[in-house]
């Protein structure tokens, strides 16, 4: 009988700075409001780092996330770490993550680089590893420092607002027979709009990694197409949800609680509308953390269970999109 896995216990880090609206709304260069954030996002407030690091926000979320899963280091074989927003361009998190919580004993680690979706397809390849029965435990982590590298200009303030710091982890490992653990996955990618959401320097694809004229324009800073991304996000979120469900021959109907990814709190309320899923069935944290990437989808499991919307055995619809584009989708049994 083939080994099927399942999450055994999550953690979340948010740092200690609070950042609501009221405080974007002082900073003038950003010329924005209140009310026009949360009109356009749903978003109150936001965290931000003072002097922690990616991997330093990892180590608490992976702790606590031990913790909750009843386990210890050294029950840990493998760790798959996501993040757009790497402490440094190389090594990866990963690496600096094993030091903190290993030290001397050597573990795997592998960084992830699909934004958005990161965690999704981190959780898909640590489910796959453990069901080839290569590793048992493995640490899969989502952590994001993004108020470092905004742009707090108008020209910034689409893409500013959005963001907050964050980390989340779960620890995957072997379900028993009695319980049916993760069920299923689909993964796209769609590059031809890689422009629409996308950072494009420093960069290795062109002669110069930047130049001070690019430095002189802002091209170090995120930029996004709103309207473009929530047209694709609407409509491939949906998409994925239904393919995850017909593979796992399941129905909207039998989902329990749905975690989408935290990015647009209208995307996530215009996408459960198109998939007729309730409001009472959803979790959203986006309005206390902003976008927190790779993170935001196990930051939402922790949520989700401090509400007591998640219990032991429930179905439950994981779903995101990001840049790339990329989309994903995953069907579990907590």
């Amino acid at each position: 009988m083939t080994q099927t896995s399942r999450i055994l216990g999550v953690g979340k880090y948010l740092p200690s700075r609070a950042v609501p609206n009221t405080e974007l709304e002082q900073i003038k260069s950003l010329e924005t409001s209140d009310e026009w954030i949360q009109q356009r996002t749903g978003i109150q407030s936001r965290h931000y780092v003072t002097n922690e690091s990616g991997t330093d926000m990892a180590f608490e979320a992976s702790k606590e996330a031990l913790k909750n899963a009843n386990l210890s280091v050294d029950d840990i074989d493998f760790i798959i770490f996501a993040t757009l927003s790497p402490d440094h361009y190389f090594p990866g998190n990963g690496c600096f993550l094993q030091d903190k919580l290993f030290g001397d004993r050597p573990v795997g680690a592998l960084d992830v680089r699909n934004q958005c979706t990161g965690f999704l397809y981190s959780l898909a390849m640590a489910d796959s590893l453990i069901k080839s029965g290569m590793y048992k435990h493995i640490l899969v982590v989502g952590a994001e420092v993004h108020s470092r590298g905004l742009d707090f200009s108008k020209d910034g303030r689409a893409v500013t607002v959005l963001f907050g710091d964050g980390a989340g982890a779960a620890v995957v490992g072997p379900s028993t027979n009695e319980h049916l653990g993760i069920l299923g996955h689909a993964m796209y990618s769609q590059g031809k709009h890689a422009d629409a959401l996308w950072l494009e320097y420093p960069c290795n694809a062109y002669d110069f990694f930047i130049s001070h004229e690019d430095l002189d324009v802002g091209c170090q800073y995120p930029k996004m197409n709103g309207r473009t991304v929530f047209k694709h996000a609407t409509r491939r979120m949906v998409e994925v949800s239904k393919e995850v469900l017909n593979k796992t021959g399941k129905t909207v109907d039998d989902i329990d609680v749905v975690l989408f990814h935290q990015a647009n709190l209208r995307i996530n309320q215009m996408t459960a509308s198109m998939l007729k899923i309730p409001e009472e069935k959803m979790v959203n944290t986006i309005q206390w953390t902003g976008n927190t990437t790779a993170a935001t989808i196990p930051i939402c499991m922790c949520e989700a269970l401090r509400q007591g919307k998640l219990k032991e055995n429930d179905l439950v619809l994981l779903c995101g999109f990001g840049a790339g584009f990329t989309w994903a989708a995953t069907l579990l049994h907590w």
